[in-house]
């Protein structure tokens, strides 16, 4: 069996559970998880994701993941048997084994010719971006006005939204979604807002709050272990090779079968914020982030976000918002390939779900983590839904994936161009005034506290610049 092949059956079969409320224990348990080795490769190899329940079994998508890659990956996966054996029977000392064999298989694994991602070039900081992307001038925008203030709100508001609504659903495939609650639009339980993705930014935040643009890759590794304790895929490979002294961009490659996952992507929305109507910053400022963890697709999977989050404050349509952030990612990249793809089959489709249905195929070797599929969902749900807020909640919802890692971003973009005042109250009342974290800072504070230290940070960094 392939591991792709494995992941997708995994993913395609997967049923929600019926909604529950222990959301907060579930959180608990999944930072607590692992504190052993037998067990957290128990937990590597079979584990559920908090919120969702969905399945995810880590050692296995890093094989798929190095396929994905473009390395053969024949021999890694000869033992996978070998694991999953090991992990239903929980035994420790075979677990052990069987991971390291595969882990060292993938270590050594040669390239395959005949993968279509070695056809693409490969970027490993912003400065290899800056080479080939062209970001245009900035816009014009006065960040001391009441509409930045404003913006911001908005734009923290509609990312709160959508992880709320992504966290419920993430992991699975339409069918399945549409199986077990029909078409969403809203809310199936209680929202509640603990969600690791969110602590990238703040980390990022709190850092920028200190060095202002002046702000380094280094420095932003620093404020993770500072305030971030544990981590998932390229975020916890990152983690482990910060601790061990390997800083960015190292850390985001060495033994790192996840950087181009969807981790970057996830955390950037903040970035566009910070510089608004100015796509080249936004994108030097999310690059410098994302190789924390990430590189290549993945580094610039950060840098869309945070191009669709600069973009939101200058511009009047959400298409052309697309459109422009497309067209600024680096042509000869996989991952300009994935979203104008997308973006093409948007253009010669009247609808959302034909166009994703078609997506949702071509990346079906992909793990529903992975950037690819889930960019793919950005740009159709952002297209389709056209300035409605209601119907980009229906359509990313419904296409499963990732689901928070690309609703936050999505409505966030969407919120800073439409406002919170044509928000219906039933996305925004639910979710209170508090966010609570697994930080060891920022536990607990409230949202109001969140969008002043943003427009706080940008005011003050911007006066020092002059």
């Amino acid at each position: 069996m392939k591991a792709w092949e494995f992941e997708h059956k995994l993913t395609a079969d997967a049923v929600p559970p019926e909604l529950h409320d222990d959301n907060e224990a579930d959180w608990m348990a999944y930072t607590e998880a692992g504190r052993a080795s037998d067990k957290q490769l128990f937990h590597d190899w079979d584990n559920k994701v908090p919120g969702s329940k969905a399945p995810c079994d880590v050692v296995i998508a890093a094989v798929q993941s190095m396929h994905n890659r473009g390395y053969d990956v024949t021999e890694a996966e000869k033992f996978m048997e070998e694991g999953l054996k090991a992990s239903e029977e929980k035994d420790g000392a075979a677990i052990q084994v069987a991971t390291a064999k595969i882990f060292h298989a993938l270590n050594e694994a040669p390239k395959d010719p005949a993968s279509p991602y070695w056809s693409y070039n490969t970027y490993r900081t912003f400065a290899d971006v800056e080479k080939e992307a062209d970001f245009g001038p900035a816009a014009p925008y006065d960040v001391f006005s009441d509409d930045f203030a404003k913006k911001v709100t908005a734009g923290w508001m509609g990312q709160l939204i959508g992880g709320c609504l992504g966290t419920q659903i993430e992991g699975y495939t339409t069918e399945q979604i549409r199986k077990r609650f029909g078409e969403v639009y809203g809310y199936l339980r209680r929202p509640e807002t603990y969600n690791d993705d969110i602590t990238y930014e703040i980390a990022y935040l709190d850092g920028f709050i200190e060095k202002g643009y002046d702000i380094t890759p280094a420095d932003v590794a620093y404020k993770w272990l500072e305030l971030i304790s544990d981590g998932y895929s390229a975020e916890k490979t990152a983690i482990e090779n910060l601790r061990r002294g390997l800083l960015p961009p190292e850390s985001g490659t060495t033994n790192n079968y996840f950087y181009d996952w969807i981790g970057a992507q996830m955390r950037t929305p903040l970035h566009g914020m910070l510089a608004p109507g100015n796509p080249k910053l936004a994108a030097r400022l999310a690059a410098d982030d994302s190789i924390v963890s990430h590189s290549n697709n993945g580094m610039l999977g950060g840098i869309f976000n945070a191009l669709l989050t600069s973009l939101a404050f200058t511009e009047d349509h959400i298409r052309t918002v697309v459109e422009k952030a497309v067209d600024m990612i680096p042509h000869k990249s996989e991952y300009y390939a994935v979203v104008k793809h997308a973006l093409d089959l948007c253009k010669e489709n009247s609808s959302w779900e034909p166009v994703w249905t078609a997506c949702e195929e071509r990346y079906k070797e992909y793990n529903w983590i992975h950037a690819y599929p889930n960019a793919a969902a950005e740009v159709i749900a952002l297209w389709f839904g056209n300035m409605d807020f209601k119907e980009t909640c229906h359509i990313i919802a419904m296409e499963g994936q990732d689901a928070d890692c690309t609703a936050a971003p999505v409505l966030n973009t969407l919120a800073i161009m439409i406002g919170l005042d044509v928000i219906d109250d039933s996305y925004i009342k639910p979710i209170g005034d508090r966010i609570l974290t697994t930080m060891r800072r920022y536990q607990d504070f409230k949202i109001a506290e969140l969008c002043q230290w943003t427009t706080d940070a940008v005011r003050n960094a911007v006066k020092k610049q002059k």
